[in-house]
């Protein structure tokens, strides 16, 4: 069955006059419209959603909003405006024009660093398959909603460079990224973060704060790639990218807003009490932002990484904001700074920053959460409640990296086994805190009501209210 492709696919590639791309696509689209109905939303496929659609590049275009089906959602392929005369601008191809096609030298390699990334946008939404049924406002499931078919856009997005761009190998690499499953024990997804679960909305939102701020770094990495398309198509996925993070650091601090406002009223701190009253202790919100930051951090990999430093040399994936950087873009002689361990003791050193690529990446995205969890914390201390939030040192319950090996504290000392047993229970959720975290989970879905354990916004989405019916159900 043919497409119409200004309508299904809005696009701006040519979509409509490039045949090989319709067909590649035209078999694809199937494959991935069974999987959405196997693997998306549960049990959404009638509502009617208040959805941001793109359906231009330009600003008045990508964000079109109104009442779709998700399964009629318009998944268009968009890449940012073309920068004329676009120059690599770091590496050894530093000033040589962008490559409009793949080089063949870096073929296998273009194609290892999309997978990677386009495996991730579908693990995301297998990832919160069922969180639909458990939404504490409509607010917050269309939300939910708008998450799960920008991350669908994304894959496409990716797909159609594999599509564009590679042949039979990208087609083939298309079709596998439906066919793997978040958490599969024969068939996972690549990255360790995209196999765990999120069984709640406290999770949730942690995930889209933090994991997808990962994303966005990411992104922002691949947007200075030399090969231009997969540079526009990250730039232009970067603007949807901030509605993720939004949701997030919203989602967390209504959370926190709600807790507060119970531990003024009935003057008390104590976790069980609170527990009793139906609100999410701050501790516990604590160990969860523990566990999703170390978890997270891991997916930029070990700080020393010879992979990274090709990546750079090679001029296809940069630094984050490569273009404001004040050095010579080819780091022959530059150092950085890591943590290391000697003695069992944690120290700094220099090292070539050509071969810490990973660790500047983590670097400025620790930054990051940093100033979201100080946004956080100026809801306690508008309550006169001295609790405070803190990310814990970067070597904490990691698994990847100088620390892999190693039992390191949330304040940075180096521990033993033993002393980790008796206190990781305090700095991660037990199963405790997850069973008290679930049983809080029901779905609200009458239009401006929300669930006792979380805050309303201070306002709706697009200008409308709060109370606005944003998801009909039919």
């Amino acid at each position: 069955m043919s497409i119409d492709y200004s309508q299904k696919i809005p696009n701006n590639v040519n979509l409509a006059s490039n045949k090989t791309l319709q067909r590649a696509l035209e078999h694809w689209q199937p494959a991935f419209l069974d999987w959405w109905g196997e693997m998306g939303p549960d049990k959404s496929t009638t509502a009617d959603v208040y959805l941001r659609t793109a359906v231009s590049a330009e600003p008045q275009g990508w964000a079109h909003f109104d009442y779709v089906r998700m399964p009629d959602y318009r998944w268009g392929i968009f890449l940012a405006p073309a920068e004329e005369g676009r120059k690599i601008n770091f590496g050894e191809h530093m000033g040589q024009p962008a490559w409009q096609e793949v080089p063949g030298e870096y073929r296998s390699t273009l194609r290892r660093i999309i997978v990677t990334q386009g495996d991730t946008e579908p693990a995301s939404v297998e990832q919160q398959r069922h969180l639909g049924l458990t939404a504490p406002s409509m607010y917050d499931l269309r939300n939910l909603f708008q998450v799960n078919v920008e991350e669908g856009r994304h894959l496409w997005a990716m797909v159609y460079l594999l599509h564009a761009h590679f042949g039979r190998d990208g087609r083939e690499e298309g079709e596998a990224l439906l066919e793997r499953r978040s958490g599969d024990a024969d068939n996972p997804r690549i990255l360790t973060a995209f196999n765990e679960k999120t069984p709640d909305w406290l999770s949730f939102f942690m995930f889209t704060f933090i994991t997808d701020r990962d994303g966005k770094y990411q992104l922002a990495a691949l947007a200075e790639s030399g090969f231009d398309p997969l540079s526009r198509t990250c730039r232009f996925m970067l603007t949807e990218e901030a509605h993720h993070l939004f949701v997030g650091e919203q989602g967390v601090a209504r959370i926190i807003q709600r807790t507060c406002e119970v531990m003024a009223n009935e003057k008390t701190d104590d976790p069980v009490r609170l527990r009793a009253l139906g609100v999410i202790d701050l501790p516990t919100l604590q160990k969860y932002l523990n566990f999703h930051y170390s978890v997270t951090s891991d997916l930029y990999g070990a700080e020393v990484s010879s992979n990274a430093a090709s990546y750079y040399t090679n001029g296809l994936k940069g630094r984050f904001n490569e273009a404001k950087l004040e050095d010579d873009h080819r780091l022959d002689s530059e150092n950085y700074s890591i943590l290391d361990v000697v003695d069992g003791k944690i120290v700094e050193r220099q090292v070539s920053a050509l071969t810490v690529l990973n660790e500047r990446l983590r670097d400025d995205w620790v930054k990051d959460v940093q100033a979201g969890v100080s946004r956080w914390n100026k809801v306690p201390e508008k309550y006169g409640i001295p609790f405070r939030f803190t990310l814990p040192h970067k070597g904490f319950n990691r698994k990847i990296g100088i620390f892999a090996d190693l039992h390191v504290s949330p304040d940075g000392r180096v521990i033993s086994e033993a002393e980790w047993q008796a206190r990781v229970a305090d700095w991660m959720p037990t199963a405790e805190d997850r069973a008290f975290v679930q049983s809080l989970m029901g779905r609200v879905i009458e239009p401006g009501k929300f669930a006792n354990w979380i805050a309303p916004p201070s306002r709706g989405i697009n200008n409308q209210p709060v109370d606005f019916e944003y998801v009909r159900f039919n």
